[in-house]
C-alpha cells in the first residue's frame, strides 16, 4: 500500500471508537426508554378511560331542574353500581340522554303530591330541605300513584321547571337504566365537595 492510500484511509483512534460506541449505546437505550414510556402512558390512559366510563362516570349538568343542589354547568362524578335510596341524587338514561334527578320513592311505594307541591310517600310528608320552592309542576299522572316493580319515582329539586316522574313523558325510571349515584361535585372549584 502506498503512502498516499495510507493517508487517505485514516484509522480511528481508540478514544474515537469508544466515543462512537458510547453514542450508539445511548441511542439504543433512549429508544427503549421512549418505547417503554409510550407504552406506560397508553396503559394508564386506557385504564383511566375504563374507570371513568364503567366505575366513576363524570357528567356535566345541563339545565336548571336540580337547582339549588346542582347548577347548570356543574361537573359531577357518579358511582356506578352503587345502591341508592330515597333522597339520593342519581343519573339515568332517558331518550339517549343522561338526566339527573332525586329519588323520591321506590318500587311499591305510593306517591301523592298536593296542590302546594308537598310530597307524601306512603302517606307521610317528605322532609325536603333541598327544595327551595315547592310546586306541583308538570304533573299529568293520576295521584296517588304507586311505583311499579323494578322502578323508582324521581323528581328534580327545582319543582316548577323539572320534567320528571310526575309527567307521563318521563315516568318512573327503571333501576337498570341508572348510570350511578351522584357523589361529588368537581367543578366549579369553589363548590367542590360531596353532593347530598
Amino acid at each position: 500500500m502506498s503512502e498516499e492510500s495510507k493517508e487517505a484511509v485514516k484509522v480511528p483512534t481508540m478514544e474515537q471508537l469508544e466515543a462512537e460506541l458510547k453514542k450508539e449505546k445511548y441511542k439504543r437505550n433512549y429508544g427503549k426508554v421512549l418505547r417503554s414510556t409510550a407504552f406506560s402512558l397508553l396503559v394508564v390512559a386506557a385504564a383511566s378511560v375504563l374507570v371513568a366510563v364503567l366505575l366513576l362516570p363524570v357528567l356535566q349538568i345541563n339545565g336548571t331542574s336540580m337547582t339549588e343542589t346542582l347548577q347548570d354547568g356543574d361537573v359531577v362524578v357518579a358511582i356506578s353500581n352503587s345502591r341508592f335510596k330515597t333522597g339520593d341524587v342519581i343519573a339515568f338514561y332517558y331518550n339517549n340522554n343522561i338526566l339527573v334527578k332525586r329519588v323520591i320513592a321506590g318500587a311499591g311505594d305510593w306517591v301523592d303530591i298536593d296542590d302546594e307541591g308537598n310530597v307524601y310517600v306512603n302517606g307521610e310528608l317528605l322532609d325536603e330541605p333541598y327544595v327551595a320552592e315547592k310546586s306541583l309542576g308538570n304533573c299529568d299522572i293520576e295521584l296517588p300513584y304507586q311505583v311499579p316493580d323494578g322502578k323508582c319515582f324521581v323528581m328534580g329539586d327545582h319543582r316548577a321547571t323539572s320534567i320528571d316522574s310526575r309527567s307521563t313523558a318521563v315516568g318512573c325510571i327503571s333501576e337498570s337504566g341508572v348510570v350511578g349515584k351522584i357523589m361529588f361535585r368537581v367543578w366549579p372549584l369553589e363548590e367542590i365537595g360531596i353532593v347530598n
